[in-house]
């Protein structure tokens, strides 16, 4: 179809599987400030004044449990948690975070490469598949739903933390509906939010003042109908958090990616270090489909890479710009696996992943961002725009 409605939701930092992701991640890049080789795969649960961390370390003990238990809290704090149901300073904290499989370990730094002749390289940390995408549809090259509904939720935090706006929690949920014509998102037809709020706000008060928001971040003349802007549409939102529904490392994979505009693996990023492919080729594959759309080779690109544990190279490249490429896309499959080293290692030395750079992903998206001056969201570059044409 050319003419259609699409939509896309994104949760901000309080959400309770977000405050997981945050905590996850704060763990990840205590252990890669410390030792940039470390293993770190932490699963965070949240649920009412508890916070359990769980998961694999190498080396064992590199960061204390007492250490983990307070980056926690200074997580949960800089979320903005201090309510009686979910609180920074008084949750509960557990810690059971221990040594990695000796097994894993051994296929992970000594894998085999069969196709460059059994040469022994890094192996990837699993099995798997990871896809890339890049559009037109933004500056940043993004999906506009996703975008869109990401940088609602991103202002109304910032608005909560600098006290510019009274009255919002941590907790909330945006979802944008565009309509598409001839394949290009023209206006929403529909605007959702939630927001967790004080006690004594009316639900005209907390609609006022969510309107801003939304209205600053869509074109001008894309506001949806009055009677298709929701805001809190089952009425009050004032117990929110872990307080109000259980947290979990994971399980907004698609808020972290496109908004369900393009195809994804299955797995999540957050608490896993790069040399989990599931994280580390999923930024790589994002970054060759936005460079391959910068370099005006596609309007859409998805990429697909796949990896067998303890594998060093990918088993394939898979090229899809739907329809609307101006080259081969198996010519540009090989072309992108020449210009860029593609195993676990080749991925971390070209981004620059092995350092703790992590928390800032864990919300309003990990793709679509500004590439930080220490490395931070290096896969959303567009430095290899040259080294593609060329190798065409």
């Amino acid at each position: 179809m050319s003419n259609y409605v699409f939509t896309s939701e994104s949760v901000s930092e309080g959400h309770p599987d977000k405050v997981c992701d945050r905590i996850s991640d704060t763990i990840l890049d205590a252990f890669l400030a410390r030792n940039e080789q470390s293993r770190v795969a932490v699963e965070t649960l949240t649920t009412t004044n508890l916070i359990v961390m769980a998961g694999e370390v190498r080396p064992a003990g590199l960061v204390s449990d007492d250490e983990m238990e307070a980056l926690a809290r200074e997580a949960v704090k800089d979320i903005g948690y201090e309510q009686d149901g979910f609180h920074w300073k008084y949750a509960d904290v557990m810690v059971r975070v221990h040594g990695q499989s000796a097994h894993i370990a051994q296929g992970v730094d000594a894998g085999s490469d069969a196709a460059n002749g059994g040469n022994k390289d890094e192996g990837a940390g699993d099995q798997g598949i990871m896809f890339g995408y890049a559009c037109r549809e933004t500056d940043e090259l993004m999906p506009a739903p996703i975008a869109f509904s990401h940088k609602i939720l991103a202002d109304m935090a910032a608005a909560r933390k600098s006290g510019a706006v009274e009255g919002f929690g941590p907790d909330s949920k945006s979802q944008i509906s565009l309509a598409y014509e001839n394949g290009k998102p023209v206006r929403a037809t529909s605007v959702v939010v939630s927001t967790q709020h004080d006690e004594a706000l009316s639900q005209d008060d907390v609609r006022e003042r969510v309107r801003p928001f939304v209205e600053n971040v869509l074109p001008a003349g894309w506001m949806c109908p009055e009677e298709a802007f929701y805001v809190n549409p089952t009425g009050k939102f004032v117990i929110g958090g872990p307080d109000g529904d259980a947290g979990l490392t994971g399980r907004k994979i698609i808020v972290d990616t496109y908004g369900g505009a393009a195809p994804h693996g299955g797995g999540a990023f957050s608490g896993k270090d790069p040399t989990k492919v599931d994280r580390s080729a999923a930024y790589a594959s994002r970054y060759l489909a936005k460079n391959v759309v910068a370099a005006g080779l596609a309007d859409k690109c998805t990429i697909q890479l796949s990896y067998a544990i303890g594998v060093s190279q990918p088993l394939s490249i898979y090229v899809d710009m739907h329809d609307g490429g101006s080259v081969d896309a198996r010519a540009l499959g090989k072309a992108l696996g020449a210009v860029m080293d593609l195993s676990p290692r080749g991925i971390r030395e070209h981004l620059g992943l092995n350092k703790p750079i992590y928390a800032r992903t864990a919300a309003y998206g990990h793709f679509g961002r500004t590439p930080d001056a220490d490395g931070g969201f290096s896969w959303e570059r567009t430095d290899l725009v040259d080294a593609i044409k060329a190798a065409l």
